[in-house]
């Protein structure tokens, strides 16, 4: 009697932990994580925590326990959120978004890699990494392109070198001086540039640059993100725990809560200029962060989720962690419509690009 006893209170506790930082992940889009960092943690974990609470829910109705409860509201939330990660769209939707192609306008995002990842697809060296990129853009035509992690060994031939991979496209780019060349953000377009600029993060190597056009008589600004990264490896960070090896787990902690505590800063530097702005803003990058923390629920502030309008499938962008990590973004003034959204499965990067067709009409 008293182990039953002991079972039941010590599953109940699990199910209240469990539910209970679901909750925080639901509560962190809206807390700054610069103040309390942890918390943006519990959105991190979403989906396998959400994951963790179904389970929980079906082992309680098979036990016929009234515990599912727990569970249960913990998960009614979820339902809000999860075409944020993963959509299905009917017939009939399609063909609605469909009439409105007239016009509309293409753009990509996608963080190339610095061309690193140059074996997964049979690929020689970055240098071929980078002609198969731009084959890829190439067959793609978008209008606009936006790349991040652009890696170039020399930075006085950047403009040439992008005018003749991408022949037709204006080039607009800032790129961060190293020992071993340059690499930051790009923007790449078919529309002629009526202005530009960039904005630049305190103590970082990310940054975000604009450039303003005009399509159908249409004035707009295309901002180009790159926020804090992580810099850490999923697959070090598995070996070190394999090894037991504390100062590599304790480097992992220091660079999240680096990066969990500069990407506001970054965001809030951004969203200040999009305010400003005087035209409808377009924001294209890798967030570095999933839909389910203070950056998102930022950024779409007066803009939509190309995604979330449009996409099909699961909307992870990152390949490492595919399907659980959706962290590039192309969001949209709320005043136009996604006509398509597509995250092309190719691995010249550890992100997937992402493609939009968009009505501005």
């Amino acid at each position: 009697m008293s182990s039953n006893w002991l079972f039941g209170l010590t599953s109940r506790v699990m199910m209240l932990v469990v539910a209970g930082l679901l909750i925080l992940s639901y509560i962190s889009i809206v807390i700054n994580p610069a103040k309390v960092w942890l918390i943006s943690v519990a959105g991190i974990l979403f989906v396998p925590l959400s994951i963790i609470n179904v389970i929980l829910l079906l082992w309680a109705l098979k036990r016929r326990s009234k515990s599912f409860m727990i569970p249960l509201a913990a998960l009614v939330p979820a339902f809000f959120f999860v075409g944020r990660y993963v959509r299905y769209e009917t017939d009939e939707e399609r063909r609605e978004r469909q009439e409105l192609a007239e016009g509309s306008l293409d753009i990509m995002s996608y963080n190339v890699g610095r061309f690193a990842l140059h074996d997964a697809e049979g690929v020689a060296d970055a240098e071929a990494c980078a002609d198969s990129i731009f084959a890829f853009i190439r067959e793609q035509n978008p209008d606009i392109v936006c790349l991040q992690e652009f890696r170039a060994k020399d930075l006085n031939r950047v403009k040439s070198y992008l005018s003749a991979k991408m022949k037709g496209y204006s080039v607009e780019y800032y790129l961060f001086p190293s020992k071993d060349g340059a690499f930051g953000n790009v923007t790449l377009s078919r529309l002629p540039v009526m202005g530009k600029g960039r904005i630049k993060f305190d103590e970082s190597a990310n940054l975000a640059i604009y450039t303003d056009y005009e399509h159908n008589g249409k004035p707009f600004r295309v901002y180009n993100c790159h926020f804090e990264s992580y810099n850490i490896s999923p697959s070090g960070i598995v070996r070190a725990l394999a090894r037991r090896d504390s100062t590599i787990i304790e480097e992992t902690g220091i660079k999240m809560k680096r990066s969990i505590t500069r990407r506001p800063k970054q965001v809030d530097k951004v969203f200040s200029d999009i305010e400003k702005c005087p035209v409808d803003a377009f924001v294209c990058g890798d967030f570095n962060d999933n839909p389910m923390s203070y950056t998102y629920f930022r950024m779409t502030r007066g803009r939509k989720d190309a995604f979330v309008e449009a996409g099909h499938g699961f909307g992870a962008t990152y390949a490492g962690l595919w399907p659980l990590l959706r962290i590039d973004y192309i969001l949209l003034p709320d005043t136009y419509r996604t006509i398509t959204h597509d995250i092309p499965r190719i691995r010249f990067s550890d992100h997937y690009p992402v493609v939009a067709e968009v009505a501005l009409n």
